[in-house]
């Protein structure tokens, strides 16, 4: 794609992370003269990665689900998913190694193996999960077409007869619990485990999560697990070559400080932006002008420390009622020699599932013992990821959202570090892996609140529970300052990569006053930018 010569506004994208870089492409491509300020020495944010020794480690997202929504945002630039990265489909999607269950549960990649996997494991438990599926589906189609696409500037919009029929179905869903959604089709706490462990992608517990996220096995179960070679770290070098071919300017090493404002006449939204100012890595001050600023940082900070107390349309106030999603304790661990008791993905639940997410969210959180963990094993299929005869190991642990656990090298994430080695070790039965471990490296809570600014330390952003998700989430347009919006998994419509793409198309569709709630037309084309009337 040529890059385009800008003639519209001069905009400032905070954040040089996924949502920040697809909306920075977005931009440009609408013919906006964009730069990119990002804190960090190198873009990506929570999905970068880093080398060492011959491996190579994605530094968080690791699921590649919703590929179509990902395609439909390189589709919107021209390009497609298949141009840009070469995927690959996992089988078995995952294993699950639960507590007080001997044999390992792969889950195929197809969805008649897996009906034929729960049937296995509970007779009557396929037809089950056929219906589970249908409605799953069906739920996800209605998600995309009314709801993940749209700003909620206006209601309207909604009232359509498809989401009119379902409202007695959707108000069912919204009010019941997922654990108690799923556990009216299966029995066997494993099969449970497979429905509700998804409820984690959306930083929350599967007993407060509402049932309508059953849609997320939907993409899982259905539609399977994919895999870009060469890693998440592909997606990122996608995004910044298409940002940067469409003209966009990106500066790293350089921390926003302060969103400049100037007064307007207006009592609604008494400011508007004019300008970002921000810390380079020589610790010089700079200021840019800017006409338009989006803040694709964590919410809580840009609302909290980057504006003034009476221009935060969310103060501090609105967060201490709010619920941030789980921290999480990462592991990176490069290891000599094969790991076949792992899969690329690999789960491990503890027998008392309640209990391990009380410990997370409840009134006094804690680092269970056991707990809960993802481990995922590129290596498995991707061999640049580690040197020959080595494997590449990532372990994520839940943990509370609290930066006073510390964080890589303090001692009390060290020794949760060391317990869950040993965890691992004897649950998958890799009895000599500590000895094995070559490359070690631990993250946590402080240093998510170092590095990306997160409230509380949280490694996703505020929970989906009821009260923030959809039109309850916080919105992606200031109500207080002109022309300040926002992206990323702080605002609508949530965590997750295909969310903060979605988000940065949100962005398009509020500057041009697009109350549509579906994805945008393919490829994308400049559109008239109009004031915003926030809602």
């Amino acid at each position: 794609m040529k890059a385009r010569t800008p003639s519209g506004r001069a905009v400032v994208v905070i954040g040089g992370g996924i949502s920040g870089l697809a909306t920075a492409a977005l931009l440009a491509t609408e013919g906006h003269s964009v730069t990119v300020l990002e804190k960090q020495d190198t873009v990506g944010g929570r999905a970068g990665s880093w080398s060492e020794d011959g491996f190579r480690f994605d530094a968080g997202p690791s699921w590649y689900l919703m590929p179509e929504v990902i395609d439909h945002y390189f589709r919107l630039l021209g390009t497609s998913a298949d141009e840009q990265l070469d995927l690959v489909k996992l089988d078995p999607g995952y294993r699950l190694l639960s507590e007080g269950y001997p044999e390992p549960v792969d889950v195929p990649a197809e969805r008649h193996r897996v009906v034929e996997l729960f049937e296995r494991l509970e007779p009557g438990a396929g037809a089950k999960l056929e219906q589970y599926l249908d409605s799953a589906a069906d739920t996800y189609t209605m998600a995309t077409r009314r709801f993940l696409y749209s700003t909620f500037e206006s209601f309207t919009s909604l009232l359509t007869p498809d989401v009119l029929g379902r409202l007695p179905r959707l108000g069912r869903l919204l009010l019941e619990p997922l654990h108690n959604y799923a556990r009216r089709y299966v029995s066997d706490p494993r099969l449970q485990q497979i429905l509700e462990y998804p409820a984690v992608f959306l930083g929350t517990s599967p007993f407060t999560a509402p049932s309508m996220y059953h849609l997320m096995s939907h993409l899982d179960l259905d539609d399977g697990v994919l895999y870009p070679m060469g890693g998440f770290t592909r997606l990122v070098d996608a995004l910044e070559g298409l940002a940067r071919n469409a003209g966009v300017t990106i500066t790293t090493g350089a921390e926003v400080t302060g969103i400049e404002t100037t007064a307007t006449a207006s009592r609604k939204r008494p400011a508007a932006v004019r300008g970002v100012s921000y810390r380079s890595a020589d610790r010089r001050e700079h200021t840019i002008a800017a006409d338009v600023v989006v803040s694709a940082a964590d919410l809580h900070h840009t609302e909290t420390t980057l504006l003034p107390r009476e221009l935060q349309t969310y103060p501090q106030r609105y967060w201490n009622r709010s619920t941030a999603g789980p921290s999480a304790l990462l592991l990176y661990l490069g290891v000599r020699g094969e790991l076949p008791e792992l899969q690329h993905h690999t789960l491990l639940f503890t027998g008392d599932w309640e209990e391990n997410f009380r410990a997370i969210f409840g009134r006094t959180p804690f680092i269970p013992t056991p707990a809960s963990m993802y481990v995922c094993k590129p290596s498995a299929t991707d061999p640049t990821v580690a040197p020959e005869g080595h494997e590449n190991v990532f372990v994520l642990v839940p943990i509370p959202a609290d930066p006073s656990l510390g964080g890589a090298g303090g001692e009390r994430i060290e020794r949760v570090a060391d317990a869950v080695i040993q965890q691992l070790s004897e649950w998958a039965g890799i009895p000599d892996l500590a000895d094995r471990i070559v490359l070690r490296r631990s993250y946590g809570p402080a240093d998510f609140e170092r590095d990306y600014h997160s409230w509380k330390g949280t490694s996703l952003g505020p929970a989906h529970t009821l009260q923030q998700s959809a039109f309850f989430r916080a919105g992606n347009v200031s109500r207080k300052v002109q022309g300040l919006y926002y992206a990323g998994g702080s605002t609508i419509p949530g965590i997750g990569i295909p969310m903060c793409l979605i988000s940065a198309e949100l962005v398009i569709k509020r500057l041009r006053r697009d109350l549509s709630t579906g994805p945008l037309p393919v490829p994308l084309r400049a559109g008239k930018v109009r004031e915003t009337t926030v809602t």
